[in-house]
């Protein structure tokens, strides 16, 4: 259940019992209602997101991009997701059904469940486990085996050849993204992402794990470009070499599936490396102690309440979160493909071993300064 304040969540337990209705109800009805809008949030993220990589590459493509569908041609990616629900699902006919159909969910499901552990603001997280971080790591390992399926159930060599690079790919970065992200949970002490961003913001801006970490900054930004498949890690479903690699024979919904949780990934990305390593919802300046004291506050007939406080942290993490987001879609039409095997050679050869160093010195770092 998402956490808010106190004293709202007291005038929601009184206006419960004035109507009557039961508290294990109550917690089943908003739970479910937390879900329903965080999967809402995130989906629509996903339209703002394609809509800025398209305005942003068009502008340095110098074209003029979406223009005529909606302001400024912000629906046009809603046009386009109308599109592929109404196009024809079609299944290939020696293909392996089973396989096939149940591939897009295990890609796009595991994407979902990242989001319950992301601190979107002060007090606004739906799920502020232990072992957050972690958990991140493990759900988002189960996508490789969707990839899999989704390309041996195609029975199209093109699918499979996609599906085998996806899989190599996605197993080969997890290892130094795992490593970076042990290193920050030795220096927080924590697994909780809550308990990361607090851990930063006892120094303002100086706490922030970037300068703390940093190559373990640009270790774990290689490696998030790389797990979403960006370019110029795009090897799975490079055009050129493989159609479309594993999405080749997938139409309608199905494909939408694959393309909105290409871009909830990288979401999911940029969150953690605002969480990680920008601070989260933090923003204080050390060297200017009066602003730090300065709170927004809404005096209410109740007492004083802090939403516009909680509103604003998010709308910090967000931008935070979309700064990283420019820097991938700049990426993208800066840097050429890289060919596969300097694909894996970047990823087991060179930030392997630097990420396991890192991980090694911020361990001895740290029990020196235990000792």
């Amino acid at each position: 259940m998402i956490i808010f304040m106190k004293d709202f969540e007291e005038q929601v337990m009184n206006l419960v019992n004035l109507l009557g209705i039961s508290k294990d109800l109550f917690f089943i009805l908003w739970t479910v209602l937390s879900i329903l809008t965080l999967l809402l949030g995130v989906t629509m993220g996903v339209l703002v997101i394609v809509w800025l990589e398209r305005k942003i590459s068009a502008g340095m493509q110098q074209r003029m991009g979406p223009e005529y569908t909606g302001p400024l041609g912000i629906l046009q990616t809603l046009m386009d997701g109308i599109k592929l629900l109404l196009k024809e699902d079609i299944v290939p006919a020696k293909g392996n059904t089973w396989l096939f159909n149940l591939g897009p969910a295990i890609v796009v499901i595991p994407v979902f469940l990242s989001y319950l552990v992301i601190p979107f603001g002060q007090k606004m997280i739906l799920s502020d486990l232990g072992i957050g971080v972690f958990f991140w790591i493990a759900v988002s390992s189960i996508v490789p085996l969707g990839l899999l399926m989704t390309g041996y159930g195609s029975n199209n060599k093109y699918s499979f050849l996609g599906g085998l690079r996806a899989a190599a790919q996605s197993i080969s970065y997890e290892i130094p993204l795992a490593l970076c992200v042990l290193s920050i949970s030795l220096l927080s002490n924590s697994l909780s992402t809550v308990d990361i961003v607090e851990a930063q913001s006892k120094y303002g801006i100086l706490g922030w794990n970037l300068w703390r970490q940093p190559v373990g900054f640009i270790v774990f930004i290689v490696s998030s470009l790389a797990e979403c498949e960006r370019l110029p890690f795009d090897l799975p479903e490079a055009e050129e070499e493989l159609v479309a690699g594993y999405q080749t024979e997938y139409s309608s919904i199905k494909f939408g599936f694959f393309f909105i949780g290409s871009y909830l990934n990288l979401l999911v990305s940029s969150l953690f490396v605002t969480v990680l390593y920008l601070g989260g919802w933090d923003l204080s300046l050390p060297f200017l102690p009066g602003l730090n004291h300065i709170t927004m506050t809404w005096y209410s007939s109740d007492g004083i309440t802090e939403v516009p406080s909680i509103f604003l942290s998010f709308f910090i993490t967000l931008i935070k979160a979309f700064l990283f987001l420019f820097v991938s879609i700049a990426a993208r039409w800066t840097l050429p493909r890289v060919r596969m095997d300097q694909l894996l050679d970047l990823g087991w050869k060179f930030l392997l071993p630097i990420a396991l160093g890192n991980l090694l010195l911020t361990a001895s770092f740290q029990l020196l300064l235990l000792g």
